[in-house]
């Protein structure tokens, strides 16, 4: 009955990064041409990997849907902040905000249980290549893709769908994107539903994959030690320097965000936290593993040279 005499919100404005126009204008300048270069990037990317029948094998495969999900979770919300930088005011319905939540919910975890596969993949190669091609099939990457990808939707879907969030009065959302910590904190009523998917999802999309992550470098590592040939332990640490590169940038703002003591931040951190992973990281993932994989350098230069033989 408390919030029978409250305006329930049927649309949100966003507060954004900044106030001040000359601010917006230069985050404008900086963030258009970096999204510009995430969705290049990673289109090229996925177009070399399918382009090069040498290189299609599991981590491949692999790192194809990453750059797609890269270019798909980039997508989800920074147009939209690139046109409210231009706005004096961006606004956004609830049915709009609640999918923009959904959807980078399930790309955010997908992306977290990606980069364990990923591992996952690194370490079979290194630590049991004789039994390589049996346990890393085709049909078994497939199944792990498939289910990777129900998983995430599924953990990110069905708690909206079976609690749907409830605002009343307050509609000036302190982000530039419905991120689910800044909505708990707007949201009207009891909120330890949400709290507790939150703490849940958590544990399981991003403390967990980061843990098997971690023992599994320190096994690669382990076996690297062993090999002999300076050759092989530099191709071995090459192939795993650009993963591990992209799983710091990708779990270190997300552990601090959703790990770490809610009170020990406030909106403002998280929503520059949240820059860090849905702008910067999209558009450095193509350029660490195109610059520190010889495999895909090698697979750019084959396709230049047959495209510059073609009359």
């Amino acid at each position: 009955m408390e919030n029978t005499n409250k305006t329930i919100v049927k649309e949100f404005i966003f507060v954004g990064l900044s106030h001040q126009p000359t601010t917006r204008t230069f985050l404008f300048v900086l963030f258009f041409p970096m999204y510009i270069l995430t969705l290049f990037g990673n289109g090229i990317l996925i177009y070399i990997i399918a382009r090069s029948s040498n290189i299609h094998t599991p981590m491949y495969y692999f790192l194809c849907n990453l750059a797609f999900l890269d270019t798909v979770f980039s997508s989800s919300t920074v147009p939209k902040m690139l046109v409210d930088l231009l706005l004096a005011e961006g606004r956004i319905s609830y049915t709009g905000c609640m999918i923009q939540m959904c959807v980078g919910l399930f790309l955010g975890q997908t992306e977290c249980l990606l980069l364990a596969v990923m591992a996952c993949d690194r370490f079979v190669a290194i630590c049991n290549p004789l039994r390589y091609a049996v346990i890393m099939s085709w049909e078994r990457c497939k199944r792990i893709m498939a289910g990777t990808w129900l998983l995430s939707f599924l953990s990110s879907i069905l708690p909206a769908l079976s609690k749907p969030m409830l605002f009343c009065g307050e509609n000036q959302l302190n982000h530039y994107a419905c991120e689910i910590l800044a909505l708990v904190k707007l949201a009207c009523g009891d909120m330890s539903y949400y709290e507790n998917i939150i703490a849940i999802q958590s544990l399981f999309t991003i403390l967990v994959p980061f843990s098997f992550i971690v023992v599994s470098y320190i096994c690669i590592l382990t076996s690297i030690l062993h090999i002999r040939s300076v050759e092989g332990r530099t191709k071995a640490f090459s192939t795993c320097a650009a993963h591990l590169t992209v799983v710091s940038m990708f779990y270190g703002p997300s552990m601090i965000m959703y790990l770490g003591p809610s009170s020990n931040f406030s909106s403002n951190q998280e929503k520059y936290l949240a820059v860090f992973y849905s702008v910067l990281t999209p558009v450095l993932n193509p350029l660490i593993y195109s610059l520190r994989n010889d495999e895909v350098k090698k697979a750019v230069r084959r396709i230049l040279i047959s495209s510059s033989q073609i009359p």
